[in-house]
């Protein structure tokens, strides 16, 4: 006896295997976050290995070695890194790849659970892909928001269970990704109020959770000899106010919304939510959760495309959901959703290609690019090549000095800033520490940009005193890749 349609349609489903679009997934994921960069660390990545080497190297925990607006237990992941196998870009990546592919799977678990298999092979494929996006900038799987999602999808994972021994390991999960981030603590504000609303006793048992985490976390920074005193002026305070990260006009912030919400590839989401909504015809868990962190990322106010993640979850929950109820009720075949979904979400990006030209051909560096006005900013490449040059031309216990955003250089040439502020931070009590650790304790070394972005993003008071510092205390030594090179006298 024929069973039409659905039949076929389930045929086709049970040949579609999680498993092989995961595989196919992870191979995505190194290839887009392993080819870029010239096979070198970021800027921000480059921070928080100087922080973490210093950690695990050095001795220098956190904020006494390094500051930087992150969490300790991201310096943490760095510096096993470095402990591991010195300065290298891939460990940290990597990582970042096994954990998302957790996510991924686990996104997978919780669509099966509210939506059947349909919906979780669904799931797969639009997080999947979508964490490739440029808009999330998917090359950057070492960010710490790789960590709190992570640790969010597996709290929302215990969350549907349902009992009380779920919702305390929900609770916990919850609170571990806090640690990484700040603002997941606004998805784990959605995931309690949805249960005061529902269960106030076992939200109960989700508080005791989050709480157990919060001490686990706070027992971990004190063993290491962190105060928390220190994490809040230098993960809080220093995120917020004048010279922040964050201070930015209402002007800058809208457009900058504008393009973030609706000039990305974030928009193809959207069609997938409202069917959601209208099938759904209330606002449950997964709404709730993707409000709170559309409200967390307009909260911090920089709108830096990776912060984008943190609503991938939802969005990709909703979409698999809605998706599956079309292809139930109208009897779709999955051939025809999985392909429309592949080709739209599927990124296209060319950096990887061009990165894995340079495997087999040495890169030059055009110094004389460098060494005269109109002077350019160098990217990550070029400042390895100036960082390893200051290694070999100075001593080790040679303290160094590189005004403004330069973290790479400084990485790289594995010798210590004489300040915490090794990589510019202009709120005004940064500036004021930076001030002190200067005249305390003068670098041998101080290397100033000329290319113009310095005097664009620097403020003028900090680029002024520098200036008067070097006139004072140091010769020019020579030019070298856009900047001056001074050595103290």
């Amino acid at each position: 006896m024929s069973t039409g349609p659905i039949s076929n349609t389930t045929s086709r489903l049970s040949r579609i295997k999680p498993l092989h679009i995961i595989v196919v997934l992870v191979v995505l994921q190194l290839l887009l976050s392993l080819l870029t960069n010239g096979f070198t660390l970021s800027s921000d990545e480059a921070m928080w290995h100087y922080i973490g080497r210093n950690w695990f190297r050095h001795g220098l925990v956190p904020y006494r070695g390094g500051v930087d607006i992150k969490s300790p237990v991201l310096f943490a992941v760095f510096g096993v890194s470095d402990w591991l196998f010195g300065i290298n870009y891939w460990f940290p990546r990597v990582l970042g790849v096994i954990c998302q592919s957790i996510g991924i799977f686990y996104i997978y678990k919780i669509a099966v659970k509210l939506a059947g298999d349909r919906a979780g092979v669904l799931a797969i494929s639009f997080y999947g892909l979508a964490v490739l996006w440029h808009c999330v900038d998917g090359r950057y799987t070492s960010y710490d928001e790789t960590y709190d999602v992570l640790f969010m999808i597996l709290s929302a994972y215990f969350y549907i269970d349902k009992t009380n021994k779920s919702f305390l390991i929900s609770g916990v999960l919850a609170a571990i990704a806090v640690g990484f981030r700040l603002s997941a603590g606004f998805g784990t504000a959605a995931l309690l109020i949805n249960l005061l609303y529902h269960n106030r006793r076992q939200a109960l048992f989700f508080c005791i959770g989050g709480l157990t985490g919060i001490l686990l976390l706070a027992a971990g920074y004190g063993l290491a000899g962190i105060d928390l005193y220190s994490i809040y002026r230098y993960e809080i305070g220093d995120n917020f106010g004048p010279g922040s990260t964050t201070d930015h006009g209402f002007l800058w912030r809208m457009q900058q919304m504008l393009n973030t919400f609706f000039y990305s590839e974030l928009v193809l989401f959207y069609p997938f939510v409202l069917i959601y909504l209208f099938v759904k015809k209330k606002a449950d868990w997964l709404v709730l959760w993707l409000v709170f962190q559309f409200i967390a990322m307009n909260v911090v106010g920089n709108y830096a495309r990776v912060q984008l993640r943190d609503l991938l979850p939802a969005f990709s929950l909703m979409s698999a959901i809605a998706m599956a109820h079309i292809v139930e009720t109208y009897r779709v075949p999955m051939k025809y959703p999985m392909t429309i979904i592949w080709l739209c979400f599927l990124p296209k990006p060319l950096e990887p290609f061009v990165n894995f030209k340079k495997l087999f051909v040495t890169e030059q560096v055009n110094t004389d690019a460098y060494s005269h006005p109109p002077f350019i900013q160098p990217d990550e490449y070029v400042w390895k090549k100036l960082g390893l040059w200051i290694k070999a031309n100075t001593s080790v216990d040679t303290k160094v000095f590189i005004a403004g955003y330069s973290a790479t250089p400084l990485l790289y040439s594995e010798r210590l800033s004489p300040t915490i502020y090794f990589n510019a931070t202009q709120t005004q009590l940064a500036k004021q520490t930076l001030y002190r650790d200067i005249a305390l304790n003068k670098p041998g070394m101080i290397l100033v940009p000329l290319f113009p972005e310095y005097k664009q993003y620097i403020d003028a008071d900090l680029r002024n005193y520098i200036d008067r510092v070097v006139a004072k205390n140091y010769h020019l030594d020579r030019t070298l890749y856009s900047y001056n090179i001074y050595r103290l006298n």
